[in-house]
């Protein structure tokens, strides 16, 4: 048995399994519409599968809203996978629902004109376009060349460390995203941890943001990293079928360990 056989044994027979994802990059190609993205078919299906286990919770962790994370998850009311949105600032709670946030109108005022400015200011420049989210607003230049991204970056950069330089800054895949709430991946990972009394976590992600929670996590977890790039990752895969040829190898350990 290979060390990282071990440990994913390990984790696939803790007492209460805690398993938190990301999603886009994850779970779904990174597509350059985000709002079309979608689990494969093979994500979805072992999802199903990890969702009947006993003492063993589902989590989707995104740096999308929770809206957004909703939909494309096609997430329903009935689901029991638990979601944190917004880098863990939202949350939605099976059975309960979505657990409300005080939100400072003074900040979200902040949001909606700051948003529009640089919405107005690259309106212009081909492949830019703003995402709306809840506690700030992204920036995407997927579909940009490189001088029209270091440009639309600069111009967002300059605006927000002139009147809102206490936001968080986040970078990702082609998006430069600004926050109000400083919440990251890693607090997701630890209130999830808490209230479903975890003993064991296992993370995935892609992106430089999941590197938060990846950090975070402690002995006896498992963090994978899909894809490339720097990590803090016990396990790399190379891709999303790879992350799922994992899931489903915890799936059959944990069934016959809890059977």
């Amino acid at each position: 048995m290979t060390a990282a056989d071990a440990t994913i044994e390990a984790v696939a027979t803790t007492d209460r399994l805690l398993i938190a994802l990301d999603f886009d990059g994850t779970l779904s190609p990174l597509v350059d519409e985000p709002m079309t993205a979608r689990m494969t078919p093979g994500a979805r299906a072992v999802l199903d599968e990890l969702v009947t286990l006993p003492r063993t919770v589902v989590a989707l962790v995104s740096g999308r809203s929770l809206g957004h994370l909703r939909e494309i998850a096609e997430h329903t009311d009935d689901s029991p996978i638990w979601l944190a949105g917004s880098h863990g600032a939202q949350f939605w709670v099976p059975g309960v629902g979505i657990e409300a946030a005080h939100d400072d109108t003074a900040d979200l005022a902040l949001r909606d004109r700051l948003q529009d400015e640089v919405g107005r200011r690259t309106a212009e420049m081909s492949g830019v376009w703003m995402e709306p989210k809840e506690y700030g607003f992204g920036v995407h230049t997927r579909t940009a060349d490189a001088e029209t991204t270091r440009a639309a970056r600069a111009l967002a950069d300059e605006l927000v460390a002139t009147e809102a330089p206490t936001w968080r800054r986040r970078t990702g895949y082609d998006i430069l995203e600004f926050s109000f709430r400083h919440e990251g991946k890693d607090s997701a990972i630890a209130h999830l941890r808490e209230r479903v009394d975890a003993s064991a976590v296992l993370f995935a992600g892609d992106d430089v943001t999941d590197e938060d929670a990846l950090r975070s996590l402690g002995t006896g977890d498992l963090g994978i990293r899909v894809g490339g790039g720097e990590t803090a990752a016990t396990l790399r895969v190379d891709d999303i079928a790879a992350l799922v040829g994992v899931l489903e190898g915890v799936a059959r350990l944990r069934r016959a360990h809890t059977d």
